[in-house]
């Protein structure tokens, strides 16, 4: 009897595995089907066949080119959002964690983050260059926003009799921020984190498309000029999953972080 519990426990957790396999891919699978029969026939030099966007694919997108495309751009994708992390949640953590802080902050904070990123990319060209580092400071101006706002409203959300319990105990300090302060607006700080992720991406594509000789926003922008246009849509296909694979890879990062926060979560809702 003791044998079968674990085993039925393994069996539900597998079949739980496989509905949200199938619900991850059931839109995308009606979404390549209905662009499948769109665009089956076409004659239109913009909107070819997905046929033979496909047919495309593996000739386009060699291992060589990976290499000179894709992984220049993970790198900048990497370091900026990285940078951007990193500033974001210590930014974050003092400017929540004091009132004074926040006070002179919030109006400054509020203005720049008005301003779309790909608006300063002519700026930061005059001080970073046209080199990678002006391309990873691109991705940390936009990235670090959501990270850094999230973060500050997560420290400013800390329980009041966890930070007294906290205090009453003698934790204070790095082990306060550790211990409590982190752990409590963890769920805040991966919510900016993912919207980072997003934004990274995209301004990742952007500062490829100015004064780049490389990665994959560089290599749609070529493709479009020389009229290759089955090659232009293979680069967003690739794109496209690119950022699903990172989606993922989050998902699993937060999963892992947050497995406390994700068990609470799923208790309380099994006892409501």
């Amino acid at each position: 009897m003791n044998g079968a519990c674990p085993v039925r426990s393994a069996h539900g957790a597998a079949r739980r595995a496989l509905v949200r396999l199938v619900y991850a891919l059931a839109l995308p699978a009606v979404l390549v089907a209905v662009w499948w029969l769109a665009s089956d026939g076409s004659t239109n030099v913009y909107w070819p066949p997905l046929r033979t966007v496909l047919r495309t694919f593996p000739d386009v997108w060699t291992a060589e080119r990976l290499r000179g495309d894709v992984r220049p751009s993970l790198l900048r994708l990497l370091g900026g959002y990285t940078a951007a992390a990193v500033a974001g949640v210590a930014l974050g953590t003092v400017i929540g964690s004091y009132r004074r802080v926040r006070a002179v902050c919030e109006p400054v904070l509020e203005f720049l983050r008005a301003v779309p990123p790909p608006v300063l990319v002519p700026v930061i060209m005059l001080f970073a260059g046209i080199g990678d580092t002006m391309k990873v400071v691109v991705i940390a101006s936009g990235c670090v926003w959501p990270v850094l706002l999230n973060t500050v409203e997560g420290v400013r959300a800390l329980d009041p009799v966890m930070a007294e319990t906290a205090r009453s105990y003698g934790i204070t300090g790095v082990s306060r921020l550790r211990a409590v302060v982190l752990p409590s607006a963890g769920p805040q700080i991966f919510a900016g984190l993912r919207q980072a992720l997003s934004i990274g991406i995209i301004l990742m594509v952007v500062s490829e498309m100015f004064a780049a000789s490389n990665g994959l926003g560089f290599a749609i922008v070529q493709f479009q000029r020389g009229f290759a246009v089955p090659d232009m849509w293979t680069g967003i296909l690739v794109l496209g999953l690119l950022g699903f694979v990172l989606s993922v890879l989050f998902r699993i990062v937060e999963r892992r972080v947050l497995g406390w926060y994700h068990g609470l979560r799923a208790s309380t809702r099994r006892s409501s």
